[in-house]
């Protein structure tokens, strides 16, 4: 099979960043890359303008990295306190992963900004109560620290002391009354 090689003009997975001078079949830089525009062919003029998509990669690449340690900078200074359900001897129901770690992010954060879940690394789901710190990888070069607070759902605090709790709270439930019938 011949090969042939291309200057991207944008990112592809599993491929190259764009201004990357990369070797492919020639059927797919054929059919695929040159006519969507994704990659030039190797001339002349296409060198020259190699120079170009360098200085273009070159300042996406910094904007991303400043945007990333701004968030990074935000992320750190931020204290979240989730809710687990728990039962009476502290075992808890469920768990908190990255999915609802990241969910509750984009409402702290202002709802503006979506963080992937897969970006933030937890070795597995918060189960125990406590403060913990969650690492999160926003950039190859930047990683931030999140501090969780997870309290018990339902704690005592609700109740002031004294006060009889109804018999619908406590598990009871009114049966509706049976009818008779002669």
């Amino acid at each position: 099979m011949s090969t042939t090689e291309v200057i991207l003009t944008e990112k592809i997975s599993n491929l190259g960043a764009e201004a990357d001078v990369v070797r492919v079949k020639r059927g797919y830089a054929r059919n695929f890359l040159v006519p969507r525009g994704k990659a030039l062919e190797i001339t002349p003029a296409t060198l020259k303008r190699l120079n170009s998509l360098k200085a273009k990669r070159a300042e996406r690449e910094a904007k991303e990295l400043n945007e990333a340690e701004e968030l990074a900078r935000r992320i750190n200074k931020l204290k979240i306190t989730l809710e687990l359900e728990t039962g009476e001897s502290g075992k808890a129901f469920g768990s908190i992963t990255a999915a609802d770690l990241a969910e509750k992010l984009k409402l702290e954060l202002g709802g503006k900004i979506e963080i992937d879940r897969h970006k933030i690394h937890l070795e597995k789901p918060i189960k125990e109560t406590g403060a913990h710190e969650v690492q999160i990888k926003l950039h190859h070069e930047v990683t931030a620290k999140l501090n969780i607070n997870v309290k018990a759902k339902g704690s005592e605090e609700a109740k002031p002391e004294g006060e009889e709790k109804a018999p619908e709270e406590k598990g009871f439930k009114a049966r509706p009354k049976a009818k008779h019938s002669k």
